[in-house]
């Protein structure tokens, strides 16, 4: 990144408080997103988090990179279901204590086991995309781990996410960001786990941790964006791209990519986060390089 335009953060191991302003899931890889006043975690992320995702019949993940109107898809958790819906369809109700058959699916470097579930839930996502794809969930049989190389010694198992379990954002960061666009977006853009109030803009490069009551994450990796938030959370078609922007002045030449929020990890802890739960920052004692 550009250190002429980045504010410098003093690494002196400091630490700060912070807000938790908001709290988001995505049960099902790719498709809309469940905002929440309260989220359990583990160390695979929170509860329902990228439980689920979509194959081909290759068994290859497919994101909103290549399908947009997986956005146009409303998953619900109840009490016995994943419920999912979308325009034009009666909704599609997956229990929770299906058995589905193995198959063997690939998401980026992993290849492995995940449990089909079933020909209705395939015929109705197939349906709705037009081509044929099987909805699968995560296998109690099979650990998937984030990256070492940034995940630090403890394995961080995770279920289906790009690659770590949580996703942080700086609420100020985005106000800056916006301040640079022809026009605001929202959060929801950026498909955030846990957003974060009380910083400086951009202070999430130089945080060692975050720990809240009872549990405490460690950032591990800078998000590098693709092309989904530049299309509207909602509908999936193209809205703001803030790419080019972010280009100008968050681009990491070592992770090539620009850069916009915090892949974490628990360190620590387990129960409950709650929105407007306080946070105790801790800030990295020697600079990273990125």
């Amino acid at each position: 990144m550009d250190a002429k335009v980045l504010r410098k953060v003093e690494t002196d191991g400091r630490a700060a408080q912070a807000v938790l302003s908001a709290l988001f899931i995505y049960p099902v890889k790719s498709t809309r997103g469940i905002a929440l006043t309260r989220a359990e975690i583990a160390t695979t992320g929170f509860k329902w988090d990228r439980r689920w995702m979509i194959v081909d019949e290759k068994g290859l993940f497919i994101t909103q990179r290549t399908h947009a109107d997986l956005a146009r898809v409303v998953p619900e958790i109840t009490r016995e279901a994943l419920v999912l819906r979308a325009p034009g369809l009666p909704d599609l109700f997956v229990p929770f204590d299906g058995e589905g058959a193995p198959l063997t699916v690939k998401i980026w470097d992993f290849v492995g086991e995940a449990l089909e579930e079933g020909r209705e839930a395939h015929a109705w996502l197939s349906q709705f995309l037009g081509e044929p794809v099987r909805l699968v969930k995560v296998s109690p049989r099979v650990t998937r781990i984030a990256n070492p190389r940034f995940a630090y010694t403890e394995p961080a198992p995770i279920n289906f996410p790009d690659g770590y379990p949580f996703l942080v954002c700086n609420a100020a960061s985005l106000r800056d960001l916006n301040n640079r666009l022809p026009q605001p977006m929202r959060m929801e853009c950026f498909r955030p786990n846990l957003v974060v109030e009380g910083l400086d803009p951009w202070a999430e490069d130089e945080i060692e941790t975050l720990a809240f009551q009872g549990a405490t994450l460690r950032f591990v990796k800078p998000c590098t964006r693709c092309a989904i938030p530049s299309r509207d959370f909602e509908t999936g078609e193209n809205s703001v791209n803030p790419l080019p922007v972010l280009r100008k002045f968050r681009w990491s030449k070592a992770l090539s990519g620009v850069l916009f929020g915090e892949n974490a990890t628990l360190t620590a802890g387990a129960g409950e986060l709650t929105v407007g739960g306080r946070c105790q920052v801790r800030y990295r004692r020697t600079p990273r390089t990125l």
